[in-house]
């Protein structure tokens, strides 16, 4: 009996996906609810299973572009199981490779004449092309690398080669929603800094603390969630988006957070991060950035969303003007770390100090509410204290 394994229903807005990897080659058993394939619509990755173990027989081919209910392949149930062939021997490594220690503690094999001249030059490692099988690193690839210093290892000199890719649906999609965005907003940027000084310091005092009791690092990610979840109940229309001739309004805070995967800017939500503990908030962000990492996002995970928190600073931006996430209204910019000579009561002290940016929709954001927002975050960040009650414990105290 051959049973259709067909694309399926992903979303209602979803008419087509790519089929991105066969995971089963053609011929290969498949045991039932086991991953065959991986397709990818324009919001998200997603795997297709064997509805029952068989055969697999691939009908369509890596870089298809399918419709809804489209055929991807068969799954002959009647063919013969294959025997389990026994998992080969551990091979010992080959006296002549020697194992060179690199700085980001992984083993690089080299001939030993090769890892003499890499000991003696101090060359990195990395930028070295291996040719050897398993990546081991010959003389001559050492040679090669001293001979051309300053260039990519393995890039052909004076090449004048082009490589045409197709564009990946998710691609496709990031570009026409960032087009979209410039062209029916009325975006502006507004900056400020902050001191991270404060947050800093608590996250030095209490990080072993904090990883002991809830099993996650404590990280900047948590704080300026929090801060945004105060900052936009106090300021609504930033947490706000345009229907039509309506304003949506929400009492919630779902934190889009973006986040760079493999094949292409993807924003998972944290859905209701205003009621959140810095812990849960932690154990979500790590939880969808291991997702888009291994393209395991879903479309719910990814859709809706009412602010967004861009972090620019992991890859080293200084200053950036992000690009508003539609329908939202606004997003938040984080920056690269920096100390930085700053005034203080008429001296001179350095401080680490974060550019933010806010983007934001000015048909719905006015200048006061943008700038305002922005300083609220600072104060809280600057002032970690005030988000236990949202303003200064003493006033909290006396209910000023």
């Amino acid at each position: 009996m051959s049973i259709e394994i067909k694309v399926p229903t992903v979303g209602e807005s979803i008419n087509e996906v790519t089929l991105v990897k066969w995971l089963k080659n053609d011929g290969d058993w498949a045991d039932r609810d086991e991953v065959i394939a991986e397709l990818e619509s324009e919001k998200a990755t997603f795997e297709i299973n064997a509805e029952q173990a068989g055969a697999v027989k691939q009908i369509a081919k890596e870089g298809d572009t399918l419709s809804i209910g489209d055929l991807v392949c068969t799954i002959d149930t009647n063919a013969t199981r294959p025997v389990e062939a026994p998992a080969p021997p551990k091979k010992e490594e080959p006296s002549a490779a020697l194992s060179i220690k690199k700085e980001a503690a992984t083993d690089v094999k080299a001939t030993p004449v090769a890892a003499a001249i890499i000991a003696d030059k101090k060359i990195d490692s990395k930028k070295i092309n291996p040719s050897g099988s398993n990546g081991k690193i010959f003389k001559q690839d050492v040679l090669d690398a001293l001979s051309n210093p300053g260039r990519m290892p393995g890039v052909q000199l004076f090449s004048r080669n082009e490589r045409p890719e197709k564009m990946s649906n998710l691609r496709k999609t990031v570009s026409r929603r960032l087009v979209e965005a410039k062209n029916t907003t009325a975006m502006l940027t507004t900056f400020n800094e902050v001191d991270m000084g404060p947050v800093m310091e608590i996250r030095k005092k209490y990080k072993d603390r904090f990883k002991d009791q809830h099993g996650v690092n404590l990280g900047f990610m948590s704080f300026f969630t929090k801060a945004c979840c105060y900052a936009l109940q106090q300021f609504p229309a930033v947490n706000a988006y345009i229907d039509g001739e309506n304003i949506i309004y929400h009492d919630y805070c779902d934190i889009s957070i973006a986040v760079s995967a493999p094949k292409g800017l993807v924003v998972p939500v944290i859905r209701n991060a205003e009621s959140l503990t810095m812990a849960d908030i932690e154990t979500a962000v790590i939880d969808l950035a291991t997702k888009a990492k291994n393209n395991k996002l879903t479309v719910e995970e990814m859709t809706g969303g009412t602010f967004t928190i861009t972090n620019g600073g992991i890859f080293g931006s200084m200053m950036s003007t992000p690009i508003i996430n539609i329908p939202q209204s606004a997003i938040l910019g984080m920056h690269n770390i920096v100390e930085r000579p700053m005034a203080v009561n008429g001296q001179v002290v350095i401080k680490p100090m974060m550019y933010l940016a806010l983007s934001y929709d000015h048909r719905i954001i006015d200048g006061r509410e943008s700038v305002g927002f922005l300083v609220r975050v600072k104060q809280l960040l600057e002032n970690p204290s005030l988000m236990l009650f949202g303003k200064d414990p003493v006033d909290a105290l006396l209910e000023l």
